[in-house]
């Protein structure tokens, strides 16, 4: 009840912290505030699968990009970032264009995305503030671009499909911020359900809830601090060893158009004419494939040592086959294997720093906290932020 409560007042210091915030950047005037919120997310287990046409897990988390808004009678947009203390300007009447500051690039491509579609034509005052943890692979991006297209949308008095909404986010993700993510994140973050996680299928984007109802499960996320390096650079490679990897598949198997078709007895067919690094890659993507779907059917049965094995196997996967692992997020997932009533965990995310998630018997939350508390630091020379979550529900509107 304690946490609880902790909680409820962390919220309610935001909501009175960005009012006030708003008031001073923009001032009194007349018109009602519209206030939206849209969640970050943590995968639970399918990392990099989802721009192979995968599978991925994800579910919502308590940490949201919230958006306090007014609207305007012409079609400029201002908008206050509280996290970088910056404001930038543009008009959705016109074509929006790449300008900096780089933090803006989500905020201008969702603008656009919902320009070129005939959605908007009014601008707005806004203040934006997050407590999605940037560089933490919890998707702070794509809850700030579901936030945006919810606010836009909102103040102009317009309704969007949410798998609409989702894909014009990630256009902006690809076309403005320069990231080509898969859709995994923006599909979450817009249509989580309280309660459940998500399976994804993100060839032809159909989906399945999953019950996370059992009062004797904690979800715990567990950041390094470390704030990962993601750089367009390094996942467009990754994504290119993909193709190549397709490529070589389907000199004996016309039929595989993506590492989604293929299987393990197929790459091992092609190992003699594949690059070894390639190799490795389609390695980690099958078998995540094989694992995200055999995961979520044992949370189903709530056989949780079934699912902690799933996700030990994903992170040996991601550290010794993609390469996207990093020492501290090795010692967060070696310290878990150590402690009692940890049924599972992995890094999630894109990786190269950024978060853990580990599935922990509930009476076992505080043994599981003092041994992060005492052990990251020793091996690792900083300290590691830990949340508890639970699955919560997509981007909504708080007020209009």
């Amino acid at each position: 009840m304690k946490m609880i409560a902790t909680e409820n007042l962390r919220k309610l210091s935001m909501t009175d912290a960005i009012e006030t915030e708003f008031q001073r950047r923009f001032g009194f005037h007349a018109g009602r505030l519209i206030e939206v919120r849209a969640p970050g997310r943590v995968n639970l287990i399918g990392e990099h699968t989802d721009y192979n046409e995968g599978f991925v897990f994800p579910m919502a988390i308590d940490r949201a990009t919230t958006i306090l808004s007014r609207a305007r009678n012409d079609g400029v947009i201002r908008l206050f970032s509280t996290s970088q203390n910056q404001m930038t300007e543009f008009n959705v009447n016109h074509e929006v264009t790449k300008q900096p500051p780089t933090w803006s690039l989500y905020a201008r491509g969702v603008a656009e995305s919902l320009r070129t579609k005939g959605f908007v034509s009014h601008g707005m005052d806004a203040i934006m503030v997050s407590d999605v943890p940037i560089g933490g692979g919890l998707s702070s991006s794509a809850s700030f671009e579901i936030a945006m297209a919810l606010a836009l949308l909102t103040v102009n008095q317009r309704e969007m499909d949410r798998v609409e909404m989702s894909l014009a986010c990630q256009w902006a993700e690809h076309n403005y911020a320069g990231m080509p993510s898969g859709i995994m994140d923006q599909f979450i973050s817009s249509m989580a359900q309280a309660g459940y996680a998500m399976l994804l299928d993100c060839r032809d984007l159909s989906r399945r809830q999953v019950p996370m109802d059992d009062p004797n499960l904690q979800v715990v996320v567990v950041n390094t601090n470390v704030k990962h390096e993601l750089v367009q650079g390094e996942y467009t490679a990754r994504r290119t060893q993909c193709e190549r990897a397709v490529a070589s598949l389907r000199k004996n198997y016309p039929a595989v158009k993506a590492l989604r078709d293929a299987t393990m007895e197929m790459l091992e067919q092609c190992r003699m004419n594949t690059d070894p690094t390639v190799f490795r890659r389609a390695r980690h993507v099958i078998g995540e494939n094989q694992r995200t779907l055999a995961f979520a059917q044992a949370l189903e049965r709530r056989d949780y040592v079934s699912c902690g094995k799933f996700m030990y196997k994903s992170h040996e996967s991601l550290r010794d086959d993609y390469g996207v692992s990093c020492p501290e997020l090795d010692a967060l997932v070696e310290i878990s294997r150590g402690v009692s009533g940890v049924w599972g965990a992995r890094m999630t995310g894109g990786g190269f720093g950024g978060c853990i998630v580990a599935l922990i018997r509930k009476e076992s939350v505080d043994r599981y906290i003092a041994a992060i508390d005492s052990e990251y630091p020793r091996q690792c020379n900083k300290q590691a932020t830990i949340f508890l979550t639970a699955p919560g529900a997509g981007a909504q509107v708080v007020r209009s």
